[in-house]
């Protein structure tokens, strides 16, 4: 495993010669701060609400690599202050879906810093964030001595066909898609790298009901406090060195986690896909997106009687989804 965390930062300072530097802010960092770190392609109209929402949350600087947009994402980023910008006509496929762009950006800019790694479309909640800044979270995981804080991924939905309801710029997209998953998730260990595999929730239900194995995986490491040797191997599902993927307690005990609300399904998804699909840029010849859109074209609703509507983070750990473990 060493050998493999050895030839997976090789492999990111290879692929980082395919970034091109935008905008760098870098200089402006300062000690301690807490980090944001993302690939994206065509999300302008997601950015407003992203920016503010871990802006709020006690995030001081976003590194993003934007791959090849047509919509101005660029334009857009390069005038928040905040914002350090790459952009990359590279293939997204052949750098891991990102994951060797920002794990060299990573290794550069972020040694010793919390780090927070997501997706635009991905919104992390933890125990207290109603109430207590990240920087709360941090400082109590350096004093547990915990380098990195899982989170579920929460497939979010609406009520309704996705088309009803406009996303607007600036707009919480939450408000649209409340609802949710309660159960219907699988868990199971790899055994290889020590992490658990999480599946399940609506897209397995209504888009991979009958090959559940093929849904997305839903087990994130989106929170890590970051050290120059380390690697993200598959998207933030997985890291090396292996023990920072022991985010929970095998012991029968509960480790704090938290969640991550996935506002993929709103009215922009369906172009999304049909984009994707040209693009064959992700897993398995987007096998993924392909399912997508034959759902889709049949209108399917990702609501069903047993969804459950949003409320707040307390809710989710009644539900089992997260815990505070023993952070009080």
């Amino acid at each position: 495993m060493r050998l493999a965390r050895k030839r997976l930062r090789i492999r990111a300072r290879r692929k980082s010669l395919e970034l091109r530097r935008v905008v760098d802010r870098t200089a402006q960092i300062g000690e301690g701060e807490i980090l944001l770190f993302s690939t994206q392609r065509n999300e302008k109209v997601r950015l407003p609400y992203f920016l503010d929402y871990y802006r709020d949350m006690g995030v001081t600087h976003f590194f993003i690599v934007d791959n090849d947009s047509t919509d101005g994402t660029a334009d857009y980023l390069a005038d928040q202050p905040d914002v350090s910008l790459w952009r990359t006509r590279g293939s997204y496929k052949k750098s891991r879906y990102g994951v060797d762009w920002l794990n060299y950006l990573q290794g550069k800019y972020a040694d010793g810093h919390w780090c927070v790694v997501v997706d635009p479309d991905e919104f992390l909640l933890y125990p207290f964030c109603d109430t207590r800044p990240l920087r709360a979270l941090t400082d109590w995981l350096d004093s547990c001595s915990i380098r990195a804080f899982s989170a579920m991924l929460l497939d979010m939905y609406p009520k309704g066909r996705l088309e009803e309801q406009p996303y607007l710029p600036g707009q919480d997209p939450i408000d649209i898609a409340c609802w949710f998953d309660s159960g219907n998730y699988t868990i199971s260990r790899n055994h290889l790298y020590g992490n658990l595999w999480i599946q399940g929730g609506p897209r397995s239900r209504v888009f991979f009901p009958e090959e559940p194995e093929r849904a997305p995986a839903l087990n994130k490491i989106p929170l890590v406090k970051w050290d120059r040797r380390y690697a993200y191997v598959n998207s933030t599902h997985m890291l090396l060195p292996r023990g920072l993927n022991l985010v929970y307690d095998e012991w029968g005990g509960e480790k704090a986690s938290g969640v991550l609300l996935h506002a993929k399904f709103l009215d922009t998804f369906a172009d999304k896909a049909s984009e994707e699909i040209g693009r064959q840029q992700h897993y398995a010849e987007s096998y993924e997106y392909r399912a997508y859109a034959t759902s889709l074209a049949d209108d399917p609703q990702l609501w069903c009687k047993w969804s459950e509507k949003y409320i707040n983070w307390r809710q989710l750990e009644i539900l089992g989804l997260m815990s505070k473990g023993n952070w009080a």
